[in-house]
């Protein structure tokens, strides 16, 4: 964990790794420094595999913590042979495609904090919510789709890297790897209006009733309550606006460099699922309007 940490992964992505580490120590009984064998490591796919909770990516997951591991492990020589954990066939990744909202439904979601506000003013000396505080929720949807962030990054925006004359914040993303994101002028508007009324002086960007940072868990949490006010699936994830946004832009005609840079992906072939998703977009408008379909 600790060499994890010193080599800037998140918490989150450490999580991770020492969670499926746990889970193959207790499986095996594993001794520190023994050697895993290539048996024990099937006798774990299997059982996996039989469990109806896990998807073949989860398991995938899992594997990789524990070939990273142990590789390191004998890069330290504290075994004496490889992990044989490349050795074993593992099953196939999903295929599924990205969830994403429609340009109505997002329509609708972003309007969802006004709503809310315009019920607790009839509340009047009851309502535990003041204007502030919807701007703030109206500021950090329009920012959280508007961006493409990840929640984490969400969370760790800092006043200072908000530059609204440039429509851009400058984002910490994975392994504090610094990123710039263009904001649209709505998204820009809300978050100058929030931080206008907003009572307290934060190194954050977004803060609660306290003053004190919001964490990814107040958003998760809030995202649930502004999709039931917007009669949509409450169990669309923050992470299903990044998802949104990358297949809105391509679907707009961006190309996939861009696309990539914007969310912040080491790698092109990750941002390159997108374009299935939108072919299936053109597929289903294919069949939906041709006369001859």
């Amino acid at each position: 964990m600790h060499y994890l940490l010193a080599k800037s992964f998140s918490l989150y992505t450490v999580r991770n790794y020492v969670q499926p580490l746990k889970e193959f120590f207790s499986f095996v009984k594993w001794q520190q420094c023994k050697e895993p064998k290539i048996e024990e490591c099937r006798d774990y796919l299997y059982f996996l595999c039989k469990r109806p909770d896990l998807k073949p990516s989860s398991i995938r997951v899992r594997f990789a913590a524990l070939r990273s591991f142990f590789n390191f492990f004998y890069r330290e020589k504290k075994i004496n042979k490889e992990s044989p954990f490349s050795q074993v066939m593992l099953p196939k990744p999903d295929r599924n495609l990205p969830r994403y909202l429609s340009l109505e439904q997002v329509q609708a979601l972003l309007n969802a904090p006004q709503k809310k506000w315009e019920k607790e003013k009839e509340k009047g000396k009851k309502s535990r919510w003041n204007e502030w505080q919807w701007k703030r929720d109206q500021a950090w949807l329009e920012t959280l789709y508007g961006a493409g962030l990840r929640v984490g990054e969400l969370s760790s925006l800092k006043r200072k890297n908000f530059f609204p004359s440039d429509l851009a914040l400058l984002v910490e993303g994975k392994r504090k790897k610094e990123r710039y994101c263009i904001l649209g002028e709505a998204a820009t508007a809300s978050l100058c209006s929030y931080l206008e009324s907003c009572p307290f002086e934060s190194e954050f960007l977004f803060v609660s009733s306290r003053g004190k940072p919001l964490t990814p868990r107040f958003f998760q949490l809030s995202l649930k309550e502004y999709l039931a006010i917007a009669g949509l699936d409450q169990s669309i994830s923050p992470h299903k606006l990044r998802h949104t946004f990358a297949t809105h832009l391509l679907e707009g005609g961006a190309d996939l460099r861009s696309i990539q840079e914007l969310l912040g992906h080491a790698h092109l072939s990750t941002t390159q699922i997108y374009t299935a998703v939108s072919a299936e977009h053109l597929k289903e408008s294919y069949f939906r309007t041709h006369p001859r379909a």
